[in-house]
């Protein structure tokens, strides 16, 4: 759950705000630059470290703290911390659209898998290294043709979540960042 303060970043844009308000399942965010925009909240990934309060006539203050900012080091992360999955996808279709009675059983696969491939780009965009998709079980037909879509890629692994976190139905993929 989000909310005011949170710093976000918008998952099929390359924006990042503060959370102003959380009404329902919309968030108002202010970006940056000063902009207040409106998301849906199953659009937004909360990011770690604070956001400097942000208005036109501060960002000579805003420079400075960013100067500040860089200065410092980065905190020590508990390696219970780092082995949590900082992004969770799930495919469920209900999660994905709002009303899926029109859509035939193909239009359902081809948007999951669709979804699957934006989130799994945007995570290596962002250097996420562990992201998990959320499947459920059923027939396989989803989870198989996930797995055609990550052996695509060379610079991933993936394998079972954990089963006493999501059961059978999810697949989490390690992401191997070239640095």
């Amino acid at each position: 759950m989000l909310k005011p303060g949170d710093k976000v970043e918008v998952l099929d844009e390359d924006l990042e705000g503060k959370v102003l308000s959380v009404d329902g399942g919309e968030v108002e965010i202010r970006t940056k630059e000063g902009f207040v925009l409106s998301f849906p909240e199953k659009d937004l990934i909360k990011t770690d470290g604070d956001f400097p309060d942000v208005g036109v006539e501060d960002l000579s203050e805003v420079i400075k703290q960013k100067e500040s900012f860089k200065k410092k080091r980065s905190a020590r992360v508990k390696p219970k911390e780092r082995n949590l999955p900082p992004m969770e996808v799930d495919l469920h279709i209900h999660k994905l659209v709002p009303k899926s009675g029109g859509m035939n059983n193909f239009e359902i696969l081809t948007l999951q898998v669709e979804t699957a491939k934006r989130q799994l780009e945007f995570a290596m965009k962002k250097r996420i290294q562990k992201v998990v998709f959320i499947h459920g079980v059923g027939e396989g037909v989803l989870r198989a043709e996930l797995e055609t879509l990550f052996n695509r890629y060379e610079n991933l692994k993936y394998y079972d979540a954990d089963y006493q976190k999501y059961g059978l139905g999810a697949t989490e993929v390690y992401i191997f960042q070239n640095y």
